[in-house]
């Protein structure tokens, strides 16, 4: 049997403004003809299917057709878990339609845990699932009055904990025949490398396990959230797949992967990586506006012949004209979709950013809230408790 693991494919995003549609409707018909090759029969999602709780018709349209598409394909199982990006109305509204197709969805934690694991047996082989969503604080843990920051964090910590213990439990007492075990999850691992793209998911340190904290009985943790592919904790077993398409010019000096497990006689024989193709060219030039200008001719797409998209971080006085490098843009076939200067960062004022900022979701309400604080001269490293109560604010605006 064959398992194929991937996550983020954040359907619907959209970088700097640009859409990304091109490279998703690539990448869907990659990972269909890579099942059809690869003979996969189980397809697990861990999360962020979509980029935006309220995704569009388009990206919903692309969704439903390729679960469709997969039905004349090897894969007989599919497992969806529901991410922070994903609205868990959404994922689940069509649930009982696609259990037809035997397309599991779980897209936020259920009342009772074996409603979150599946057996799966394909032409006598088996294999249990337990396909744990992104996990709310709101689902898993219940507040008391009077609580500390620091009794809320030990809690939360810990029903997060006994949320994949419950499952662990549940997976052994119906496991009679022996077979693999694989828990899904949604959830930043201590130790794992991010990038510009995801959203911090917790409030400060809440919620960070790691590769121990999770139950030695699952054969495999097949985790969502971070874009980069990596295992955790020096742990083969517990691994992300990271996401498939670029979604920050951070992600571009790695590959691309999705995972395939290979089960014989009830073992994880091999954990293969196969790297996702670069639908679109990426490049991030750097130096002055003359340094600049002279590698532009070195920008060129590839095969699948998508405009290339370019970063320029230059190393100029603040007050740089850029006009010259828009309009040299215009020979060449390619876009531009940031300019920024090196450490502009570190010298904008909160207004500088307000002003330069040409749509709402550039700006971070993190950024926002540490520019304000150094504006006002308060130090958030010696006051770590208010930069734990911002981001808990954060987090229940963004769970309403």
């Amino acid at each position: 049997m064959k398992i194929l693991h991937t996550a983020d494919w954040h359907l619907g995003h959209r970088l700097h403004e640009y859409s990304q549609l091109e490279e998703q409707i690539l990448f869907l018909s990659w990972i269909e003809n890579c099942i059809i090759e690869e003979k996969v029969e189980v397809l697990l999602i861990s999360g962020d299917v979509f980029d935006t709780g309220a995704p569009s018709n388009q990206s919903l349209e692309l969704y439903y057709n390729f679960l469709v598409k997969l039905t004349n394909t090897p894969c007989k199982s599919i497992i969806i878990t529901g991410g922070n990006h994903d609205s868990p109305g959404t994922l689940n509204a069509p649930k009982h339609i696609l259990n037809a197709l035997s397309i599991k969805v779980v897209g936020k934690a259920t009342e009772h845990i074996e409603d979150e694991v599946f057996e799966i047996d394909i032409d006598g082989q088996k294999l249990i699932i337990a396909a744990v969503p992104y996990l709310r604080d709101g689902d898993i843990r219940r507040a008391v009055a009077g609580e500390s920051f620091d009794e809320l964090s030990d809690k939360y910590k810990k029903a997060l904990i006994n949320h994949y213990t419950a499952a662990a439990e549940y997976c052994a007492q119906i496991n009679a025949s022996k077979a693999p075990v694989i828990a899904m999850g949604h959830l930043f691992a201590v130790g794992g490398s991010v990038s510009d793209s995801e959203q911090n998911i917790y409030v400060g340190s809440l919620g960070h396990i790691g590769a121990e904290d999770f139950p030695t009985y699952f054969d495999y943790i097949a985790l969502g959230h971070l874009h980069r592919p990596q295992i955790i904790g020096k742990n083969p077993k517990v691994r992300y797949s990271g996401s498939p398409n670029i979604l920050s010019f951070s992600e571009i000096n790695y590959d691309k992967k999705v995972l395939i497990l290979t089960i014989n006689d009830n073992i994880i024989s091999d954990v293969t990586e196969l790297v996702v193709p670069r639908f679109r060219t990426f490049y991030t030039l750097k130096g002055t506006v003359e340094e600049c200008l002279n590698q532009f001719p070195n920008v060129i797409s590839n095969s699948y012949a998508l405009t290339p998209w370019v970063e320029i971080i230059l190393d100029e006085p603040q007050h740089v004209n850029t006009d010259s490098l828009k309009n040299a843009a215009q020979q060449y076939g390619f876009e531009i979709l940031k300019t920024s200067l090196k450490a502009q960062r570190n010298t904008k004022g909160i207004e500088a950013l307000l002003a330069d900022t040409k749509s709402i979701k550039e700006l971070v309400p993190t950024d926002v809230f540490k520019l304000k604080c150094e504006e006002l001269g308060f130090d958030l490293n010696e006051n770590p408790k208010i930069w734990d109560a911002f981001n808990e604010i954060l987090q229940s605006v963004k769970n309403q």
